[in-house]
């Protein structure tokens, strides 16, 4: 008999309480990610520049190149040789607004456990058994929350230490809501 999405809304909430909390730990207590990111030794240098430039918000790279036929120009070959090769984020000035990011945060893992759920919910019958519903949930916790890192390293020159740092938060939280949902599975008729 197959679980209704409905059924599993303790579950959904569970995991991502344990989730968020795990990940308010990871970057509070344990700090590993703090080496994620290194400081420019000119910094006041740059930002007056990208300040002086105006850009809008989002990501910025440069060289631009709006067109990989570009990519063959000699112009556009000596500027990748020339360097820098960099992407830059513009975010909004100010401080971080903490109590929306930490609110979109949980969002995050309310909406990856739905999806969770839904998977568990058409793969696994009413009455599947702890290890058979943890072994899945897991599994798919893992491929929600992480797998879609690594482009970021392929692609975007994040050091592949950092994706796989994201990608041991995900099996965390696949771990934690694996729990939540093997723990409090809907049991047959």
């Amino acid at each position: 008999m197959n679980v209704s999405l409905l059924a599993l809304w303790m579950p959904m909430l569970l995991g991502t309480l344990l989730a968020w909390m795990a990940s308010a730990m990871i970057h509070m207590l344990l700090k590993y990610h703090n080496s994620d990111y290194q400081p420019l030794s000119n910094e006041d240098e740059v930002a007056a520049a990208i300040r002086a430039g105006n850009p809008g918000l989002g990501i910025h790279n440069l060289p631009y190149c709006g067109d990989m036929s570009q990519m063959g120009s000699p112009e556009m070959q000596a500027k990748f040789k020339q360097g820098p090769v960099a992407f830059v984020t513009v975010f909004a000035s100010g401080m971080p607004p903490m109590g929306k990011l930490i609110g979109q945060q949980i969002v995050y893992f309310l909406i990856g456990g739905v999806f969770i759920a839904y998977c568990a919910s058409l793969a696994l019958p009413a009455g599947a058994d702890y290890l058979s519903v943890f072994r899945f949930v897991a599994t798919v916790g893992f491929l929600a929350f992480g797998w879609a890192v690594i482009p970021f390293s392929i692609w975007f020159g994040h050091l592949w230490s950092m994706s796989a740092k994201y990608l041991f938060d995900a099996l965390v939280y696949g771990l934690l809501f694996a729990g939540a949902f093997a723990w409090l599975w809907p049991a047959a008729g």
